[in-house]
């Protein structure tokens, strides 16, 4: 019997190569500030758009909202070219980052593009950077230490696996240091790094001054300076957030380091206020607020791998109670303040003990190290009371059997909270200095956590 032969579809493919598709294409009628009112499409809020510009050049922006019948667009590039009639078109529905094992040792863009000068990504896949955060019931607890190699972070204020603990500081007081020191030294697989609204200058000494070469061949760095426009530096912020969730989705321990959240409130403020969006508090608008725990809460443990999320906040005039500083803090697990004092006093990392929290320090941390944590707090509370009068000879040894245990302890103490940038302290190291700096006798010897 005769096979049915199947029929020859080669010219029907030839015509649908050369078949010329309709494409709907909009245009602009309006540029006002940060924003460009479009005509003529209807796209959905967080679609990428190209606009066609004089130099026949593209610019590509995002939707942003609707006003009057008008999309309201804003760019991720700079508007040079754009004029009334410049053509615009949908490219993609929603915004993606790449990801991949390739990208380790890289430096990328706000939009996810190498500029590290080291050629083509390689392999890599896409993901969607606005995904949501894990499901709260399917979040493991945070029962493992994460050791950073700072003594004070680790031995005063433990951070666990999938914490997320907020650095808050004003400018020049040590936070890029300290990050990089955590980049460093923290015992997680891989690092990813976003530099939000930094000064450009900033952006090669930190790679290579702060994190070095060691640390960034376990890295991802993403980078948005302060140049670039609002959207490219919100979207550094979730393409940074966007690969460190896949390396925790591959089972890995990841350790994200974001430096700063205010910059990213800053750029969400911008676009707010260029759509209409009134200020709440502070020139914040509400958006920023409703924004903020859509970044942070996507950090934390899930059943594959964790991320540990350090953010740093900076803190304008050294008002820790500003608005965007009591909206991070309700949120993180964790607060870790950066003293302006201390670092006058040439004392680094200039971590202000008695004002900082770790939220989970106490499921992690056995009996022992509570209490030499505690008796060491109880030290720097009684000296920094009697500091004035220590200061200026009007205190009598003897007095108070609390501060003259204190004065004894204080040089001990002081140097353990002391830790210079290259310097790096094990878990077990960590604990034994805090053990004879307190003058605190245990029973049994401290344990190297792995």
């Amino acid at each position: 019997m005769n096979e049915i032969q199947p029929p020859d579809l080669t010219r029907y493919r030839t015509m649908l190569r050369n078949l010329t598709t309709v494409q709907v294409a909009g245009r602009v009628t309006q540029v006002i500030g940060l924003t460009i009112e479009v005509v003529g499409l209807n796209c959905q809020i967080g679609e990428v758009c190209e606009i066609q510009t004089s130099h026949r050049g593209k610019v590509q922006a995002e939707v942003i909202g609707f006003r009057n019948e008008r999309m309201l667009l804003m760019p991720l590039g700079t508007m040079e070219g754009i004029q009334p009639d410049s053509l615009v078109r949908p490219v993609s529905s929603v915004f993606k980052a790449p990801v991949g094992m390739s990208l380790l040792g890289r430096v990328l863009d706000g939009l996810g593009q190498p500029i590290d000068g080291k050629g083509p990504l390689g392999t890599v896949e896409w993901k969607i950077t606005n995904r949501a955060a894990p499901h709260p019931l399917e979040r493991p607890p945070i029962v493992e230490p994460l050791v950073t190699g700072v003594r004070v972070i680790d031995g005063m204020l433990t951070c666990g696996k999938g914490q997320r603990l907020g650095i808050f500081a004003g400018s020049g007081v040590g936070k890029s240091t300290l990050l990089g020191s955590i980049a460093r030294n923290s015992r997680s697989d891989i690092s990813v790094i976003a530099l939000i609204g930094e000064r450009g200058r900033e952006v090669r000494e930190f790679i290579e001054r702060d994190l070095g070469e060691d640390g960034l061949e376990r890295s991802v760095v993403v980078v948005s300076t302060s140049d670039q426009p609002a959207l490219v530096r919100l979207k550094a912020a979730f393409v940074a957030m966007t690969i460190a969730e896949y390396y925790r989705d591959c089972g890995l321990d990841v350790t994200f380091l974001m430096d700063s959240v205010t910059r990213f409130a800053m750029a969400q403020r911008e676009i707010g206020l260029s759509v209409g969006e009134p200020p709440a508090s502070k020139g914040y608008t509400p958006s920023v607020f409703a924004l903020l725990p859509r970044l942070l809460e996507r950090a934390g443990r899930n059943q594959h791998g964790s991320i540990t999320g350090f953010f740093t906040v900076l803190v304008e005039g050294d008002d820790f109670n500003e608005p965007i500083c009591d909206a991070v803090r309700g949120i993180l697990d964790g607060h870790i303040i950066l003293s302006r004092a201390l670092a006058a006093r040439n004392h680094y990392p200039a971590i202000d003990v008695l004002n900082s929290v770790s939220r989970v320090m106490p499921a992690l941390t056995d009996e022992q190290h509570l209490k030499l944590a505690a008796a060491a707090r109880k030290h720097l509370a009684t000296y920094e009371k009697a500091r004035d009068l220590i200061n200026i000879g009007a205190y009598v040894s003897g007095s108070d059997p609390d501060i003259d245990a204190a004065i004894a302890v204080m040089p001990m103490l002081t140097a353990f909270l002391q830790q210079g940038s290259k310097e790096v302290s094990s878990f077990e190291e960590t604990l034994s200095i805090l053990q004879m700096a307190v003058g605190e006798k245990t029973a049994e010897p401290v344990k190297e956590v792995e």
